[in-house]
C-alpha cells in the first residue's frame, strides 16, 4: 500500500521510490543494530514499548508526506525514519518471540508465531485500501498510528508477565548449557 501511496497518491516516479527504498534497506540495518545495542541496555519490555511507540509515530511521517505533497525531503525523512524504527522494532519482536519459545521446539514455535504476525499484513491490505478510499491518505496514516497504540498498551499491561517469561527462558537456556 505504501508504494501505491508514493506513486499513485503523491506522484513520485517508480525510480524515485526505488532509490529511496533502496536507501531504506540500509536504514533498516542501522535500526536493527541500534535496536540490538539499545535493547541490551533497556531490556526487552522497555524496548518493545519504546520501539513500538517509535514505529507508530513513524506512520505520522507519511501523514506529513500526504500533507506536503511531492516533497523529496519529506519522502526521504518518512522512509528512513520508518525503516530505522522498523529495524529496531523487529529486533525487539524477534527477541520476544524467541523468549516465548520452548528451547526444545524453537524452530516450530518460532515459525508459528512469526506466521501469526504475518497474518496482519496479509489480511489488512484490502480493508486498508477501502479505508484510504473513504478517508484519504493523511487520515489513513493517522488511523494507522492510532491502531498501533492498543498493542503498545497491551505490552504495558502484560509487562510483569513478560518479565517473568523472559527470566524463565534465560534460566532454561542456562540450565541446558550445563548439560
Amino acid at each position: 500500500l505504501q508504494t501505491a501511496f508514493l506513486i499513485g497518491g503523491i506522484g513520485f516516479s517508480v525510480s524515485e521510490v526505488g532509490y529511496v527504498k533502496g536507501l531504506g534497506i540500509g536504514a533498516t540495518l542501522i535500526g536493527a543494530l541500534a535496536g540490538g545495542v539499545a535493547m541490551a541496555k533497556l531490556g526487552m519490555v522497555r524496548s518493545l514499548l519504546l520501539f513500538g511507540l517509535l514505529q507508530a509515530v513513524s506512520n505520522l511521517g507519511f501523514m506529513w508526506l500526504a500533507w506536503m505533497g511531492k516533497s523529496y525531503m519529506a519522502l526521504m525523512t518518512s522512509i528512513l525514519v520508518e525503516n530505522v524504527t522498523g529495524g529496531m522494532g523487529t529486533v525487539a519482536f524477534v527477541a520476544l518471540i524467541m523468549s516465548l519459545c520452548d528451547h526444545r521446539y524453537t524452530a516450530t514455535q518460532f515459525a508459528l508465531l512469526s506466521s501469526l504476525e504475518a497474518l496482519g499484513r496479509v489480511f489488512s491490505g484490502r480493508p486498508s485500501a477501502e479505508l484510504v478510499e473513504m478517508v484519504g491518505w493523511a487520515q489513513f496514516f493517522f488511523w494507522s498510528f492510532l491502531v498501533a497504540l492498543p498493542g503498545i498498551w497491551l505490552v504495558w499491561v502484560l509487562r510483569a508477565q513478560l518479565h517473568r517469561e523472559v527470566g524463565r527462558d534465560a534460566q532454561a537456556v542456562a540450565g541446558s548449557a550445563d548439560l
